[in-house]
Order: structure tokens, then sequence, then C-alpha cells
């Protein structure tokens, strides 16, 4: 199945830097493809048959097709990096990992992601794991300087829900995840927040606003008020459906944590 269904187009800041370098190894002709396409007169501003306001839709449309593709294909690039944490890619672990992205994406993310997580370990086996955890580091400073901190913990939160697919986090996975995070310029406790998502016991729903059990009610509200600014669903919209709506599912459980903890307190 071609590549370029589910992440196609316009590659945003993928056309550049580490990250446009790995998805042309990745990718290959498709990428050379799909850059090519850029730079028809359909995509530079004003051309016959278009008004200048259409351009500028057609323009943000790019803009918007450009951030979701450079943010699907990070999120893969980080995946491998964290699923061959511990020295090994299991056929069960691809397995749920094909499952994540069905769940998340829909059928074409499945089939084509797993190509080219496939890809991706192809090309971690050639260069050498320490080769490829500098450009997974080269990858991620570029994703720092490029995408806006609620993107970058989306991607934290489908990395979390892809270690945690078989119900048990790999301590190599979180380290790896850790480093991940620090390389995007984001706090680790961040990757503690996320793990501690979905669950029912107020130890738990402390990790997820980070803060201890002995906060003030006024340290809680303030965690608490950072968190929804951050999660929120609409600083990902722009990202597609998809993305939204797992950004809600996480925003929902950020609020269970937030009502256990007020219960508990009497708040």
């Amino acid at each position: 199945m071609a590549l370029g269904k589910w992440i196609g187009g316009f590659l945003g800041f993928m056309s550049g830097g580490p990250i446009g370098a790995l998805a042309g190894i990745i990718l290959g002709g498709l990428f050379d493809t799909m850059l090519d396409s850029v730079n028809t007169p359909e995509t530079q501003g004003t051309f016959d048959g278009q008004s200048g306001f259409e351009s500028q839709t057609y323009s943000r449309q790019q803009a918007r097709q450009g951030q979701r593709n450079s943010f699907l294909f990070s999120m893969l690039v980080l995946a491998s990096y964290v699923i061959k944490a511990d020295g090994r890619v299991m056929h069960s672990e691809m397995e749920l990992v094909r499952n994540v992205l069905r769940q998340n994406f829909g059928e074409a993310a499945r089939q084509q992601g797993n190509e080219i997580l496939n890809r991706l370990f192809d090309e971690q086996k050639r260069v050498g794991a320490s080769r490829f955890r500098q450009t997974v580091i080269e990858c991620c400073q570029q994703m720092a300087r490029d995408m806006d901190y609620s993107h970058r913990l989306q991607l934290l939160n489908f990395l979390v829900l892809i270690a945690q697919a078989d119900g048990r986090v790999d301590p190599a996975e979180v380290t790896a995840m850790k480093e991940c995070a620090q390389w995007m310029q984001m706090s680790v406790d961040e990757v503690d927040s996320m793990l501690g998502l979905g669950k029912d016991d107020l130890e738990s729903a402390y990790r997820v606003l980070g803060v201890s059990p002995n906060a003030t009610d006024d340290e809680l509200k303030k965690a608490y008020r950072r968190l929804a600014l951050e999660h929120h669903p609409d600083k990902v919209a722009a990202l597609g459906d998809d993305v939204r709506k797992a950004a809600e599912r996480k925003f929902q459980e950020i609020n269970a944590a937030k009502e256990r903890i007020w219960k508990a307190r009497g708040l």
C-alpha cells in the first residue's frame, strides 16, 4: 500500500532538518514526490483561476496538513526509539502498536504506520543504535524548535499509550520516554504525569497533577489550571479530529484525577 495515503501531501517542517533527512531515507521516492508537489503553481501565491482569498485558504490548508504530517512522522520516529529501548522488538509489541494506531487513526494508519516503523527499525539496524539515538536527539531538538508545546505533549501521550498497550511499562521504555521529553525541552515529570492517567487511586491522581499529597489546596488548583491550559484539546485541533479526540480523552482523565482529589479533600 502506498505510504502517501496517511502521511502525504505537504510535509511542513519535515522538508528540512534532521526529520526531513530521515523522512527522505524512510519514505524514499515518495518523499521527493511530496516535496515536488509543494512547488507547483497551485501552491505558490495567486495563480490563474484562483483569487487571493482562495490562495490564502489553500495555503492555510497546506500549513495544517504539513503540521499533521510532521506530527505523525515524528510520532513514529519516537515510537521506534521507545519500542526498541529494551533492545528487541517483539511481534506481540508490534501488534499492540498496530492496535493503538488503528484505534486512534484508523485502518490506513495501522498498515502504513506499521510499514514505516519497520523501515525505521531497519534504519536503526543499518546505522547502529548509537548513531540512530543521535538522529533521534537531533529530531527531538527540531521538534522543540518548530512544534508547539501542546503538540509535543500529545506526542508524549501517544508514546505512553504505546508503552502501556501490553499492560506493563518496561523501565527501559520509561527511561527512553523521559529522554525524548528532555530532548524536546520538556520536563520528565510530564511522562510521570501521563503514566498516572486512567488509574483510579488517589496516589495516581496526585501524580497526574504533578504535586505531592502534602500540597496545599492553592498549589493543587494552580497545578490543575496549568494542566488544563496545556492539555486543552483545542490546542491540537489543527492536527486533525483523530488527534483532537485522543487529546479529549486525556483531558477527561485529567479532570477525573482532579475530581478524585477534590472529593478526598472536600473541596
